[in-house]
């Protein structure tokens, strides 16, 4: 099985980042006004998309959001392999503080990646949601 992570570009992420987080909203929904300014990578199984990850900079500062996987291809660890991947891209970056939104419920997946939980929650379409962040200087 050949798994790659490659650049993709934005309108690529679209279809997954639906399907997989809000499949019962708009695909607008789904879009984001920054998506321009990105970074979004993909994981490839055999040349096809199974997961995505878009990465926003500010500066030392960054943010990723709308991280998703297929859902027959969760639990394989295509998700781990692409968080090191962006993780190891940031530390390249000389970002010092990189952050998401996560759901509570995928809360112990990022603590196995150095992220703590901050103060800050919501919620939003009836999920949780909890800022984690990873610090790194």
């Amino acid at each position: 099985m050949n798994v790659t992570i490659q650049e993709i570009q934005a309108e690529e992420t679209y279809d997954l980042r639906h399907r997989v987080m809000w499949p019962d909203h708009p695909v607008d929904f789904i879009k984001l006004p920054e998506d321009e300014n990105g970074v979004h990578l993909g994981l490839f199984v055999s040349g096809k998309l199974v997961s995505i990850i878009s990465l926003f900079v500010n500066g030392k500062d960054a943010q990723f959001r709308k991280f998703a996987i297929e859902i027959s291809e969760q639990g394989k660890g295509y998700g781990s392999q692409l968080l090191s991947h962006l993780l190891e891209y940031a530390q390249l970056s000389n970002i010092e503080r990189i952050w998401c939104n996560a759901r509570v419920d995928k809360t112990a997946f990022y603590k196995k990646f150095g992220f703590i939980e901050t103060d800050t929650t919501y919620i939003k379409g009836g999920i949780d949601f909890i800022v984690l962040e990873r610090i790194s200087k």
